[in-house]
């Protein structure tokens, strides 16, 4: 179930957030940019949300900064439901890159919420293409991450196979670059 964001008067458009997430963003990134004003009262209220907006405009960032303020506060779950994010990208590399980039708002929100005497919990991030070792897909099932980075076809191959089972707990899906997929084949996956 979401949690009802609203924005406060005075507060702008950060006001829903855990203040260390709020913290984090205007020392990192300033002010929000007008895609995720308009995205995150709608995401926050569970809807699915298309955002359309320029390169650079913050929508990946919209869907991650929801995503990871909402589990951060969530109690620690038992493994076998621990991944509740799934994120879809349509290239390996882009794939990679997002993992990467997650890294500084995770880190920078973890900081933010110790210098405000309000530890949150510290989320797991791992990406699943065709170039994740074995065992890294081993260790995934084992103990599972609070968001799984794949692509279209790596997601194919989890829900056809016993794996599916990672992903039961899953309730929020972000795609990025739907529309280099929807066309296609890899968009049928």
């Amino acid at each position: 179930m979401a949690r009802a964001r609203t924005t406060k008067p005075g507060l702008g458009p950060l006001a829903g957030f855990h203040p260390a997430v709020g913290e984090w963003f205007r020392a990192a990134l300033g002010e929000p940019t007008r895609a995720q004003i308009l995205a995150w009262p709608h995401i926050a209220k569970g809807e699915t949300t298309l955002l359309l907006a320029p390169t650079g405009s913050g929508k990946t960032l919209a869907a991650f900064l929801s995503a990871i303020d909402r589990l951060a506060q969530a109690p620690e779950p038992e493994d076998r439901k621990r991944l509740r994010v799934l994120y879809v990208s349509p290239l390996k590399a882009l794939a990679v890159d997002v993992e990467r980039n997650l890294r500084a708002p995770l880190a920078g929100v973890s900081e933010a919420a110790s210098r405000l005497g309000t530890p949150l919990r510290r989320l797991q991030v791992a990406v699943r293409t065709g170039d994740t070792p074995t065992s890294e897909r081993a260790k995934m099932l084992r103990s599972p991450p609070d968001i799984l980075i794949t692509t279209p076809e790596s997601l194919y191959l989890l829900l056809t196979s016993a794996q599916r089972e990672l992903l039961m707990s899953v309730d929020t899906v972000i795609i990025d670059e739907i529309h280099q997929m929807a066309a296609s084949k890899r968009g049928a996956h």
